[in-house]
C-alpha cells in the first residue's frame, strides 16, 4: 500500500504543509464519513500501488459499500464498475474523487444530479468551482484530504 502524500513528504525530509484552513473540522469530517454507507469512487483503479486503489480497499474493509465508477473498466477489485455517477443502480451517500481538478466541476455537477449527500477530492486535488457548486447544491464538501487514513486514524466505521 503506498503511504498517504504527507508520510511522503517526511520520509523526504520536506516539512508538514500548514492545515487547509477550509478543511472542516474532525467532528465534522467524521460526520461525513459515518454519515455515508455508499460511497461512489471516481476515478477507482485495480493497480496496486496507487492511492485510488488502496483507500478504496480500507474503505471496504471498513464496512463502507464501494462503488467503483471508472469508465475504462466494466469491473475494478473485482466489484461491478459503472462509467458515470448517473449509471450507479443505487442511491450514493459520498462521492470521493481520484481525478484531477479540471474534472471535479463535472463531477460536482455529477453529484448533485444524482443527490449525493457529499463530494469528497482526495489528498492533492482542490477545485473552488467544485466547492461552488456542492455548496449551490447544498452538498457536505471536502477537498485535499485522504477519508482512508482520516477513517484509519480514527478507527470510523459507517454508521448503521
Amino acid at each position: 500500500m503506498s503511504p498517504c502524500p504527507a508520510k511522503q513528504r517526511a520520509a523526504n525530509g520536506e516539512p508538514p504543509r500548514p492545515v487547509d484552513p477550509d478543511r472542516p473540522s474532525d467532528e465534522v469530517l467524521a460526520g461525513i464519513l459515518t454519515g455515508a454507507r455508499t460511497i461512489a469512487v471516481v476515478g477507482m483503479s485495480d493497480t496496486e500501488g496507487k492511492a485510488a486503489y488502496s483507500v478504496p480497499r480500507i474503505l471496504i474493509e471498513h464496512g463502507w459499500d464501494v462503488v467503483p465508477v471508472n469508465p475504462h473498466h466494466t469491473t475494478v477489485a473485482g466489484l461491478p464498475s459503472y462509467a458515470s455517477l448517473a449509471e450507479v443502480p443505487r442511491p450514493i451517500d459520498l462521492v470521493n474523487v481520484f481525478r484531477p481538478a479540471e474534472e471535479t466541476p463535472a463531477i460536482a455537477h455529477e453529484a448533485a444530479a444524482i443527490g449525493a449527500g457529499g463530494i469528497w477530492l482526495q489528498a492533492g486535488i482542490r477545485s473552488d468551482e467544485a466547492r461552488e457548486i456542492a455548496d449551490a447544491a447544498a452538498i457536505a464538501f471536502v477537498q485535499n484530504a485522504c477519508c482512508g487514513a482520516f477513517a484509519r486514524r480514527n478507527a470510523l466505521r459507517p454508521a448503521r
